[in-house]
Parts: structure tokens; C-alpha cells; sequence
């Protein structure tokens, strides 16, 4: 018969620890409540599984790892069956035979197999990274030893759900832009692709000298039509060179410096960042754990590299003695990195380079065989004016954004509303209060700042499309009045 270990209360509050024999765990559970004693903590004795505990269970196939509001709602039915008093390994039985086939299920197989053959719930769930977090881990193995699961269940539940609630509200603000701007790139390809070269058959018959916004736009159309794949292979090269850079960590550092500066989006995301890792740490010191273990596990969730240096200077710091708002303040500022005004630079660049694309592919396509079997000049071909205009707003960006990058780059990513009330936390005594403090009102600020941009996307949107729409009609129509005023002529 197998033998189960066992941690329980008595009626006088004193903790019991001792063994029992039983067929299973509800007979075990039951046995020992009729001794009088409340159960906390129950578990199969190693070395003790019958021959059925050693077959594993077929796992269904999955990929990836799970979802965060699958976990989120694990999280929470897991806290209140802990809350109502069921043993731990019958509470994750239930959880899983819920589950539907995949990753999160795998995983509860797996872990009640371990606290089958005698581990504890945070031991076993560290065996399933790809969906227990380092984070998920420490707070379960903090509330173990300190005898409150269900509590740090409940305040996990609650740290999920609010970090994803944020994500909701950041990716529900962006669909309608992206939309917007899927259907207006649509719209005007096709206006290049089908519509503008027709006009230009036409003024190529009448041999008509054309003015520098049409030759603009007839260079463009003849990109889109000529180079079309572009406009879905550039973005995937774009994100794939970034990808590589950021494997090696100084590509990382630059890349992550730069993005919370940038304009617009970068407040977005380093008010993002400081929500999430004040709101980590809040969580992993009101749930008992270490300082130091909490300060690596925020650094490991912060996501960004510049915040990741940040905390392990705090840590460093903090071996040595010290406080965590005053290294906090003093690492707080990025500085100069090469790669990081690459990055500006490029962004600054961009405009001008497709601008000088467009001039080049102009420029091959210069000339055509007329009637009598002559070369002739066509009349969207090969204008000098643009390669100009092209190279003065490539040197005209990188000069602007190098410049805007060397004033941002002392500007400090944590305010001194962290600092000053991480310091007053400390010396309260009520640092996890203050950090749930800070985590709430950046929380409110990225809300705040997601609903302002697409409020002011919108109008941008529409601004940008009556621009480019009038300059296509006006680039047509120049050449169009000059041939009727001819002909009238």
C-alpha cells in the first residue's frame, strides 16, 4: 500500500508532520481528518509509487508554449480550490482534465506525475519553463514555505490579469490604425500600379515635357510596378537584420536604447516597461520573497536591455550594502552607443533612400524605340532632379535624427517619482506598497498615452491620404491642362 507524507494543523494550531498508509490520496485526506488534524500539505512518500505511477500518460502533440490568459485562468481556478481546502495534486487533476489538448495541459500532466512520485508543486513546475516562468516558480515556492499558497495564488492571478489586461487594451488601441493604414497602402498601390501607368502611355505619345512632381510620380509608379515584391520582401529583411543584431549583446543594447527613445512610441514603451517590472517586483516582495532573487527575476522579465543593466547594477549595489533607489538613479541614464545612433540614423536615412530608389529606377528606364525605330527619351524617365532631391533628404535626415539622438541620450528612463518613492518605501518599511503605487500609475499613463495616439493617428491618417491622393491628382492633371491649352492653341 502506498505511503503518504503529510504536513497538517491540529485543533490548538500546531503543525503535525508525519506518514500514513493509504490506497490513494482521497483516503489518505480522509483518514487523516478523522484524526482531528487539517490538512495542508499531503503528498506520495518518494520511493514509495506503486508500478501505475511510473507509466506516463500519453501527452496529446503541441507546439509553442501556452497562451497568457490560459494561464491567467489556471492561475485563478487553482486559488480558489486551494481556498476551498481540496489537496493540492486532486485540485491540479481537476485543472487539467479541463484543459483542452495542448501545451498547458502537457505541462499538468507532467507536474502531477512529479508530485505523484513525492515533489513539491514549485519543484515540479520549474520542470515546465515554457510555461511556469521563473517568476510563476519563486512566488508558488514562496507561498509553500510560508504556508499561504492559496494567498500568492490569488496575487499571482491578480499580476496576470492586470499585465494582461494592459496588453489587451495596447493591441486593441492599434487595430483600427494598422487597418487604416493596410487599406490606404492598398488604395494607393493600386493607383500606382493600374491607373498611373496609363496617364503615362499617354503623355509619352504626345511627347510631353513633364514637370518634376510628375516625373516624381511616374518614377514611382514604375517602382511599385517594376519592383513590387519589395514592398513585402524590405520589411522581412528589415526585421530579419534587426533580429541578428539583437542576437549578440551589444546589437541588443543598441536596439533597446534606441526604441525607448524613439519619438512618439518610445515614451509608450518605457512607461510600458517601468508598469511591468515595478509591478513584478511589488508582487515578488509582498509574496516573501528574497530581495536579491526578486531583483534577477525582474530583470529577466523587464524584456529590454537597458532596464536588465539597470537591475543588476541594483543588485550588485545591494550586496555591497546599499539602497535600491540610489544605484537605480545613477544607472538610469543610457548614454552614447554606437549602434544605437545607427539605428537613429537609419531611421533618419530611410525617406531619402527610398526616394533615391525611385530615382534609379527612373533612370534605367530613360529611354524607348519610337515610331521610326529611333531611341527616344520617354517622358517619366531619368530626372537628375530627383537623385538631387533624394541625396539632400538623406543628408537632411541623418543630420536631423544624429542630432536628436545626442539630446536623448543623457535623458534619464526612470523618473524621479520611481526613485523618490522607492527610497520613501524603503524607509517605511512599505516598499511593496509604494512599488504597486508606482505600477499603478504608469499603468493608468500607458492607458492615457494609447488612447491619445490613435486619437491622434486618426487625423494624421486622413491628412497623410488628402496629401498623397492631391498630389497624384494634381501631378496628373499639370501635364493634362498644358496638352489641352496646346491643342486649344
Amino acid at each position: 500500500m502506498p505511503m503518504y507524507q503529510f504536513e497538517a494543523m491540529d485543533r490548538t494550531g500546531q503543525e503535525i508532520r508525519d506518514v500514513i498508509d493509504a490506497p490513494n490520496e482521497e483516503e489518505a485526506q480522509n483518514t487523516i481528518r478523522q484524526m482531528g488534524y487539517f490538512v495542508t500539505k499531503l503528498s506520495l512518500k518518494k520511493g514509495a509509487q506503486t508500478k501505475a505511477v511510473g507509466k506516463k500518460r500519453k501527452r496529446p502533440f503541441a507546439m509553442g508554449g501556452a497562451k497568457t490568459k490560459h494561464i491567467c485562468t489556471f492561475t485563478r481556478q487553482l486559488s480558489i480550490l486551494q481556498d476551498a481546502g481540496l489537496p493540492i495534486l486532486r485540485s491540479l487533476r481537476i485543472l487539467e482534465n479541463n484543459q483542452k489538448p495542448g501545451r498547458l495541459k502537457n505541462s499538468l500532466m507532467d507536474v502531477c506525475d512529479e508530485i505523484e512520485t513525492g515533489s513539491t508543486l514549485s519543484e515540479a513546475m520549474s520542470k515546465c519553463p515554457k510555461v511556469f516562468s521563473r517568476l510563476y516558480v519563486n512566488m508558488i515556492k514562496a507561498g509553500e514555505a510560508g504556508g499561504a499558497l492559496e494567498t500568492i495564488l490569488q496575487r499571482l492571478a491578480e499580476f496576470l490579469e492586470r499585465s494582461q489586461s494592459l496588453k489587451r487594451k495596447v493591441k486593441g488601441a492599434m487595430i483600427y490604425p494598422v487597418a487604416v493604414v493596410l487599406v490606404a497602402t492598398l488604395i494607393l498601390a493600386g493607383i500606382m500600379f493600374f491607373i498611373v501607368p496609363t496617364f503615362k502611355k499617354m503623355f509619352d505619345e504626345f511627347d510631353l515635357k513633364l514637370p518634376a512632381a510628375t516625373q516624381l510620380l511616374m518614377a514611382m509608379s514604375e517602382y511599385v510596378v517594376n519592383y513590387f515584391w519589395l514592398m513585402f520582401l524590405l520589411p522581412v529583411c528589415i526585421w530579419l537584420v534587426g533580429k541578428i543584431i539583437r542576437k549578440f549583446k551589444h546589437g541588443r543594447m543598441g536596439y533597446d536604447q534606441f526604441i525607448i527613445k524613439v519619438p512618439i512610441f518610445g515614451g509608450l514603451v518605457e512607461k510600458n516597461i517601468l508598469a511591468r517590472t515595478t509591478r513584478t517586483l511589488g508582487t515578488l516582495v509582498t509574496s516573501g520573497v528574497p530581495i536579491l532573487e526578486a531583483i534577477n527575476i525582474t530583470r529577466e522579465t523587464a524584456g529590454n536591455a537597458m532596464f536588465e543593466r539597470i537591475f543588476s547594477k541594483v543588485n550588485d549595489a545591494i550586496r555591497e550594502g546599499d539602497v535600491i533607489a540610489k544605484p537605480m538613479k545613477e544607472n538610469s541614464t543610457p548614454g552614447f552607443h554606437p549602434l544605437a545612433l545607427f539605428y537613429w540614423a537609419w531611421m533618419g536615412a530611410f525617406p531619402g533612400i527610398m526616394i533615391m530608389s525611385v530615382a534609379l529606377t527612373a533612370g534605367r528606364g530613360v529611354n524607348k524605340k519610337g515610331p521610326d525605330g529611333e531611341m527616344v527619351k520617354s517622358a517619366g524617365g531619368g530626372n537628375g532632379s530627383l537623385v538631387t532631391i533624394s541625396l539632400m533628404a538623406l543628408a537632411i535626415g541623418v543630420v536631423c535624427s544624429c542630432l536628436l539622438y545626442l539630446l536623448k541620450m543623457r535623458s534619464r528612463v526612470i523618473d524621479d517619482l520611481v526613485v523618490n518613492m522607492i527610497d520613501v518605501g524603503e524607509e517605511t518599511g512599505e516598499l511593496d506598497t509604494m512599488l504597486y503605487k508606482i505600477a499603478d500609475n504608469y499603468d493608468e499613463e500607458v492607458s492615457v498615452m494609447t488612447e491619445g495616439l490613435t486619437k491622434l493617428i486618426e487625423p494624421m491618417l486622413i491628412v497623410f491620404l488628402g496629401l498623397a491622393v492631391g498630389f497624384i491628382v494634381v501631378s496628373l492633371f499639370m501635364p493634362l491642362i498644358s496638352l489641352i491649352t496646346s491643342l486649344s492653341g
